[in-house]
């Protein structure tokens, strides 16, 4: 191995060694400083039942386009809430492959669901935001809340009780939930956490309430508004143009003076978002900069910490090491060698914490296990976020803009 000792002295290896100390640990003072913050958050919510006082008083919104395939599910969850929900509109963009039917059949055992058809797409309007507006201005004005359902999601009984006591017992305006994700797949279980791991780096773990506007996190497939508010906000026109719509209208509630919450609902609500590794890289991995929703220091920013503190410390702690085994040594190298061990150690205990927002039920032991090596793929995740922040979306869910 000398021709490598040959190739860089040790003082340049000291060097390089020094500068990455001093980007790595300044992205880790960062990060530190998110993730202390989940000790303290509030814990995952439970299934309740609901109390008379609650008796219709949310509305349900289902945007759909073409959801046939996994929209059954979803729609016997919200068969089984109680007696809370007022009504449930699904929204419907003129889909082609038999959604209506399902839900008209629906309709047939519970004279909740409401069928109805978006009227066509405005200019400057994502068909999503659109259809939920559009669900919105539809539905009861008796309904003190109104809530946001994907059709991907599988809510579980108590869910909506839960939701609106918890917010109004806390005094939320506007609540949404982390699911438990279910994946099927081998591939999946690598990228998947890799991907949403760079959204608990960036930003507060649910459970823990941002101190400012712009750290506000929020989830659209499950997510509940009072109505008063989303009256005040003029519906979803907020993020009318938005492919990150959730988080943009959360943003701009809060940075009208409205309390948003975001919690772990693990227990309530499941969720098959994409079928395989590769349509997450290409459906999600396009929307998890959330440059619709910030501002572009904050994305590079966002991007710069993700680089340092969750692509490199696993190919930065093997060079490390190489570098002692072929005789470098010097103060920084040490350093940066502990450093980079102590951020995939932090990788290691992040996994441990999101363990149970994965459903394991559904699949082989063989491809759950493959959770564990997702850090591999860190790499990866935070260069499709990268590629997501030089493109705008063309084409989602079937419609091209």
């Amino acid at each position: 191995m000398n021709w490598l000792t040959g190739l860089l002295s040790t003082e340049t290896v000291g060097a390089i060694s020094l500068g990455l100390l001093l980007f790595q640990g300044t992205a880790t003072l960062i990060l530190l400083s998110r993730l202390l913050k989940g000790a303290f958050r509030r814990p995952p919510l439970k299934p309740k039942l609901p109390a008379p006082e609650l008796l219709g008083a949310v509305s349900v919104v289902i945007p759909t386009l073409n959801e046939a395939e996994r929209i059954s599910p979803c729609l016997a969850g919200l068969t089984r809430q109680s007696y809370e929900v007022r009504e449930i509109i699904v929204v419907d963009s003129n889909s082609q492959d038999g959604t209506p039917e399902l839900v008209k059949t629906a309709a047939t055992f519970d004279p909740r669901f409401r069928l109805m058809s978006d009227p066509p797409l405005p200019s400057g309007w994502v068909g999503r935001p659109w259809a939920l507006h559009t669900g919105f201005l539809s539905s009861s004005s008796k309904s003190k809340w109104v809530l946001g359902i994907d059709a991907d999601t599988l809510p579980q009984n108590g869910l909506v009780a839960s939701l609106i006591l918890a917010a109004e017992e806390q005094g939320y305006d506007l609540v949404s939930l982390s699911p438990q994700f279910i994946l099927k797949y081998p591939l999946e279980w690598l990228l998947q956490p890799a991907l949403l791991m760079t959204l608990l780096y960036r930003f507060d773990s649910a459970g823990v309430d941002s101190q400012t506007p712009e750290g506000v996190m929020a989830n659209g497939q499950c997510f509940l508004c009072r109505r008063s508010v989303l009256e005040q906000l003029g519906g979803y026109k907020s993020a009318a143009g938005s492919f990150c719509d959730d988080v943009t209208l959360a943003r701009h509630a809060a940075a009208c003076g409205f309390k948003v919450g975001f919690f772990d609902g693990a227990k309530l609500i499941k969720v098959r978002m994409y079928e395989g590794a590769l349509e997450t890289w290409q459906e999600w991995g396009r929307s998890l900069d959330l440059k619709d929703a910030c501002l572009p220091g904050q994305i590079w920013g966002d991007l710069w910490l993700l680089l340092f503190v969750q692509a490199l410390p696993l190919v930065l702690s093997a060079l490390s090491i190489g570098c002692w085994i072929v005789g470098y040594s010097s103060v920084a190298l040490t350093a940066a060698t502990g450093l980079n061990l102590f951020l995939v150690a932090i990788r290691i205990g992040m996994l441990l914490a999101i363990a149970p927002c994965y459903d394991r039920s559904q699949t082989s032991f063989l491809n759950t296990s493959l959770f564990w090596l997702s850090p591999f793929a860190d790499f990866l995740a935070v260069f499709r976020i990268f590629l997501s922040a030089l493109t705008q979306p063309k084409k989602w869910r079937g419609r091209n803009y």
